[in-house]
């Protein structure tokens, strides 16, 4: 028989692992995201030279985002076995994510075109939020249980 216990844990790695498999990745790399933002930022530079965002080469930008997607696969396993310490990285990844796909949403709004990277922000924006979601409803191990 499996606890409510089981259940809350396999529902927060599912959603982790969900949020790994988002196609965002893939939408934006072949919408041309990348140098779209990289005109961003130059452009931005120019009236506040302190902006803190960089521009990246396509190889830099895509190995990073594999890079990432790799590390969520790989800490999977411990998002299943209930780390604990793996709660606020939720919440961080959530959160970015989050703001993330509305961010594409409102470029898109606001420059009246679609902005690289739309077409998957509603999936992102969902995988982000069920992950907040099963992140909060997580029932996690009492200490000395496999939470350390």
């Amino acid at each position: 028989m499996t606890s409510g216990h089981d259940i809350s844990l396999k529902h927060w790695g599912v959603a982790w692992v969900g949020l790994a498999l988002a196609l965002h990745v893939a939408d934006e790399a072949l919408t041309g995201f990348l140098p779209f933002y990289n005109q961003i930022v130059l452009t931005t530079r120019k009236s506040i030279a302190w902006f803190p965002f960089p521009t990246f080469s396509f190889a830099v930008w895509l190995t990073g985002l594999v890079v990432v997607t790799l590390a969520l696969f790989a800490f999977s396993p411990l998002v299943f076995s209930g780390r604990a310490w793996l709660r606020p990285v939720a919440y961080f990844l959530g959160t970015l994510l989050c703001a993330n796909a509305i961010g594409h949403m409102l470029a898109s709004l606001y420059w009246g075109i679609w902005a690289p990277g739309i077409y998957s922000s509603p999936v992102l924006l969902l995988a982000a939020a069920l992950l907040l979601l099963a992140t909060r409803r997580a029932k996690l191990p009492t200490r000395g249980a496999g939470s350390a």
